[in-house]
């Protein structure tokens, strides 16, 4: 037994060498790649601590959680390297992002790649398709720029693809949801992704969740009822819209906040989505009743339907689910009670927000019962119709009222007040065409929808957008009151018969022209329907736009006391005083003058063409025709009817008493 013990002990050390009890050595070129990645990206503190000694495949390349190597055997499979949350600058100039990817080509078995917040810069490489193996790929926090390559479409493994927090640019690829079968996950957060998403997304057999928050995508969302897995859908601030899309029953976060969605919310499909956990629809355009059966979906957690137009009136009887943390139901026009499952002794674990409604709460957070009943005429001023009316475009009246301009500017000193005096005499004369008179006579107090949908006034709207003149909308007294420091006379541009005209600034710094008009007690709310949908659509280069309205209210009975009118400010002088009286360096030279005649021919064109009813009698002097910061002539006054009807009233009852 003596003499056996030394053959043992060589036994069980030649099977320790045979059998090592550690994991397996990384493969020596493997080694090499790591480190050469290392160098790459510029020896990041995350990767200080790897040496050639390092035993990667042993967790000694693992610094949780901004580094970590993963192994199968003696191979890489999965490799993660992130910044701080911060992110990283930008790598030195001589960084090439395409030799980072034909260096990490040498990992073949590598199928999870992050690389996140690193300071990586440069075109997104095609080059990827050479790591075949890829099924997870996290790129974000870096300065990727360029489009989404289409060398990405050979992964056909990939499952993953995260490139949130970048520059990258172009479209979303049309090959995104067929080429990649496998793809669960896309998201790409916060880049400057443009045009709209593309159809095949609504055939991607395998998605689950779709990010493309922060762009600049446009247009309708393709119809996403096949993905039967899709769960999570986030494509907050954009520019999507305008129909509600199309979802399968299984999502559970829905999130469409700050795009150009309008219409109604479809509360039928809504109702039947029972895994549905967050549904933000905030600041967009939806209009109409809220659907109180979203309160009571079993599932969710958080609702947000604030900075919308969301009429109708709540019950305190309406149910509410059991999982509700958080309702923003604030900024709409929402009437009733707050119901009782959302009061402080209802749900002690929800939050509910819904200031600025017109709810019976008490709290002085709430506006009269009248402001949303008023403040829902200024929705929806122009229907959707799938025929618009062909207006004649009077190009010979526009002809010759600018032949007729551009004569009168050879006659120096009388040019801009006699051209203007003509085109308006001119068009006092002018009409609107048959079909729409006809059209206008047939209606007693208010205007018939379909005029509504002229091609032309359409067509404006499109154009402003470009122009970067807001949407209108309706103020609150507050935000008014704010912009003129509570209407103090150092605000004050001037006062005539009607009212005074205040300079104001809105928290965005807009500095805005604010009209208060005194209201009759004699003038009925259907003569404010028809006079805030007139001044609604008063908006066109070349004139000084209107961007919306306001009501103050009595507080005893709840009428109309006064009307505020916001218009967009221009400071750039008039076109008399910079033809006659200015100084030599701020007069006008002949092709701005010649531009200038030319736009107040288009202006009074919209206002006598441009809109139903045109607007006839606006006696313009060249005093009011005001120049922005690009010489762009704006026509500063004009006949609204309100003003008409006051200046009546106010004779009517002169002569009364």
């Amino acid at each position: 037994m003596a003499a056996a013990g030394p053959s043992c002990l060589l036994a069980l050390v030649f099977l320790a060498v045979l059998l090592p009890g550690g994991a397996p050595l990384l493969q020596a070129s493997q080694t090499w790649t790591l480190l050469k990645v290392q160098q790459l990206l510029g020896r990041p503190p995350a990767l200080r601590h790897w040496r050639r000694t390092t035993d990667f495949c042993g967790g000694g390349g693992t610094v949780a959680p901004s580094a970590s190597v993963v192994c199968y055997g003696d191979t890489v499979t999965q490799l993660h390297i992130a910044g701080d949350a911060g992110g990283a600058p930008p790598l030195p100039l001589n960084f090439s992002l395409g030799a980072l990817v034909t260096t990490l080509s040498r990992l073949p078995d590598l199928k999870v790649l992050t690389l996140s917040g690193l300071g990586l810069w440069g075109p997104l490489p095609g080059k990827l398709e050479r790591l075949a193996g890829l099924e997870i790929v996290n790129m974000s926090r870096n300065y990727l720029y360029g489009p989404i390559p289409r060398g990405l479409s050979r992964l056909q493994g990939l499952q993953t693809l995260i490139l949130d927090d970048n520059m990258i640019g172009g479209e979303v690829p049309g090959w995104v949801g067929t080429a990649l079968p496998a793809l669960a996950v896309l998201s790409l957060r916060n880049n400057s992704l443009a045009g709209t998403v593309p159809e095949s997304l609504g055939r991607a057999p395998s998605l689950r969740s779709l990010v493309l928050a922060s762009n600049n995508l446009s247009g309708n969302l393709p119809d996403m009822r096949g993905l039967a897995s899709l769960q999570v859908l986030d494509v907050g601030g954009n520019s999507l819209g305008p129909a509600f899309p199309r979802l399968g029953r299984k999502v559970a976060s829905v999130v469409l906040s700050r795009n150009k969605f309008t219409g109604g919310l479809p509360a039928a499909e809504l109702s039947s989505f029972y895994l549905l956990e967050h549904l933000d629809v905030s600041l967009n355009r939806f209009v109409g009743p809220f659907p109180p059966a979203l309160l009571s979906l079993p599932s969710l957690q958080y609702l947000s339907i604030a900075g919308n137009r969301f009429t109708g009136a709540l019950s305190d009887k309406v149910p509410c689910g059991d999982n509700l943390r958080l309702v923003d139901l604030s900024s709409n026009l929402l009437m009733g009670s707050v119901p009782a499952c959302l009061r402080p002794g209802g749900k002690p674990a929800t939050v509910v927000l819904s200031s600025e409604n017109c709810l019976d709460r008490g709290d002085g957070s709430q506006h009269p019962s009248p402001f949303c009943q008023n403040q829902a005429l200024a929705v929806g001023i122009v229907p959707r119709h799938n025929e618009k009316k062909k207006v004649s475009r009077h190009a010979g009246f526009i002809a010759g009222i600018v032949m007729a301009v551009l004569v009168a500017v050879s006659l120096v000193g009388a040019m801009a007040f006699f051209a203007v005096k003509k085109m308006t005499m001119e068009g006092a004369k002018t009409r609107p065409s048959a079909t729409l008179m006809e059209d206008h006579t047939s209606t007693s107090s208010a205007y018939p929808s379909k005029l509504f949908a002229d091609a032309r006034y359409i067509s404006q709207t499109v154009k402003l957008g470009a122009l970067g003149i807001p949407p209108y909308r309706s103020f609150s007294l507050v935000e008014l009151e704010a912009a003129t420091n509570n209407f103090a006379n150092s605000c004050l541009l001037g006062q005539d018969s009607y009212g005074e005209m205040y300079l104001g600034k809105l928290s965005n710094g807009a500095s805005v022209t604010i009209r208060s008009l005194k209201v009759k007690r004699n003038q009925s709310s259907q003569s404010f329907n028809r006079h805030i949908e007139t001044i609604s659509r008063l908006r066109h280069r070349h004139l000084v736009s209107a961007l919306g309205h306001c009501f103050e209210y009595d507080l005893d009975d709840s009428t109309v006391t006064q009307l505020y009118l916001v218009f967009e400010y221009v400071q750039n002088g008039n076109l008399r005083s910079r033809i006659s009286h200015g100084t030599e360096g701020r007069k006008l030279t002949w092709g701005q003058r010649i531009s200038a005649a030319i736009g107040v021919a288009k202006g009074i064109q919209f206002l006598h063409g441009g809109i139903i009813p045109g607007l006839f009698g606006n006696n313009l002097r060249i005093s009011n025709i005001l120049l922005d910061q690009n010489h762009v002539a704006k026509i500063g006054s004009y006949n609204i009817p309100i003003l008409g009807e006051a200046a009546k009233s106010e004779v009517i009852q002169r002569k009364t008493n």
